[in-house]
């Protein structure tokens, strides 16, 4: 194997032209293509603690979402821009040398489960039968679940599990107003919206064919979990939230608690649990749900909200968790085995004040609980220089990381230098 030191000055510079996107579904074999590619042993863009490296695996990507990682290190991209792209690394060198890719519909979540590869467009979630070291389909997709819900919160991450595959339905609205983000408008009550989103559904993993009405809804009155994940030591499915927007522009907050408010919960998914969309939000500065604006709410007013489940940590407004793993590999140190990663994608909405998230974060984990405060592993060298967005643990024990707004999968690994 190539010592990654040597390669400092070495530019592969093997340029590529994708192929066309091809229909989801449709396995026609795609060509091998060449990632363009110039990089030092550790990503200098890339700020993470001491003792650790990231590498740039792969860059010049169509918008790659959620990942996961195979048995023998490929690694599968959900892709924004359409389809499914498929990297590896042939020549264990650290740098993806091959790039397969196939559909044409966007999407979010994918998963490498139950002998299958996985794949969540927006509306509809496709499957391909899939063997140890395959690259790409050799036969027509399944339809699992079609008729998703679509329209303001549309991504669909996913996970499966002992014959369950479970999925973010996130909502329509902002908070569920009779008028949706217009100052002063009220809520609607009760939120049609629902019984059919702002939660997540579980449906059964070995049927195809099936449509919304088909699912259970297993958790109600969340806004927009995007990162689900399962705590290992438990098996409990665990998820981070987007907290509802404009507690300031519609509602007259102050700038700095609508850059604060509501937060990003993260916690564990229980069952028939109500999380309080849209009636209720987490104010994580007096570690309480409170009623919302559009139902009554000043600030302070909790009535029905002290009955809905708080997180287990809330995190700072508008962050925007959207990817989550757990780490259960040997090779980083001991105080980051068992915790949980999770990847911020970023603000957009605490002006005046700065723009905030940006970052990947771990939170150290003891008997399937969080066990001390979450510290920043990862971020851009500047403030929003990097937008992650997929996560997954390899074989190899190393943790990779996805942006869709630069394109490129990173691998960090500890070196203890």
């Amino acid at each position: 194997m190539t010592d990654l030191k040597t390669v400092a000055l070495i530019t592969l510079a093997i340029a590529f032209v994708p192929d066309a996107p091809r229909s989801t579904g449709l396995p026609v074999s795609s060509s091998t293509h060449h990632l363009v590619s110039s990089l030092s042993p550790c990503d200098a863009a890339i700020q993470v603690p001491i003792g650790f490296c990231a590498v740039l695996v792969a860059e010049g990507l169509r918008a790659p979402r959620h990942i996961v990682i195979a048995p023998n290190g490929d690694i599968f991209a959900a892709s924004n821009r359409g389809g499914v792209i498929a990297l590896r690394d042939a020549d264990g060198d650290g740098i993806a040398e091959t790039r397969r890719e196939w559909g044409r519909e966007g999407g979010t979540g994918i998963a490498l489960a139950e002998g299958y590869l996985w794949f969540a467009a927006n509306e509809t979630i496709y499957r391909w039968k899939w063997a140890p070291g395959q690259l790409e389909p050799t036969a027509d997709a399944e339809v699992v679940v079609q008729g998703l819900p679509t329209g303001g919160h549309t991504a669909k991450p996913i996970v499966v599990k002992d014959g369950f595959l479970y999925v973010d339905f996130g909502s329509g609205t902002n908070s569920c107003q009779l008028i949706d983000r217009t100052a002063r408008s009220p809520g609607q009550s009760p939120c049609a919206e629902l019984a059919h989103r702002a939660g997540i559904w579980r449906f059964s993993s070995t049927r195809i064919g099936q449509s919304p009405s088909d699912g259970i809804r297993f958790a109600t009155g969340l806004r927009n979990p995007m990162a689900l994940a399962f705590e290992p030591s438990s098996g409990s499915l665990w998820m981070a939230t987007h907290g509802r927007d404009q507690l300031g522009e519609n509602w007259g907050y102050s700038d700095s608690l609508n850059a604060e408010l509501p937060a990003e919960e993260f916690g564990p998914v229980v069952q028939g649990a109500d999380y309080g969309w849209p009636y209720c939000y987490y104010d994580e500065l007096k570690g309480v749900k409170v009623q919302s604006p559009e139902y009554g709410g000043d600030g302070a007013k909790i009535g029905e909200c002290g009955t809905k489940l708080v997180p287990a940590i809330g995190f700072p407004g508008h962050w925007a968790p959207i990817g989550l793993t757990f780490y259960t590999a040997n090779s980083f140190p001991v105080a980051y085995r068992g915790g949980a990663f999770i990847a911020f994608h970023g603000s957009w909405n605490r002006a005046p004040l700065p723009q905030a998230g940006y970052r990947v974060v771990y939170v150290p984990f003891s008997d399937g609980r969080p066990s001390g405060s979450y510290k920043t592993f990862l971020q851009g060298t500047g403030n929003n220089s990097l937008r992650p967005i997929g996560l997954a643990v390899g074989p190899d024990g190393a943790l990779y990381v996805g942006s869709d707004a630069q394109g490129k999968i990173w691998r960090v690994s500890y070196t203890g230098r």
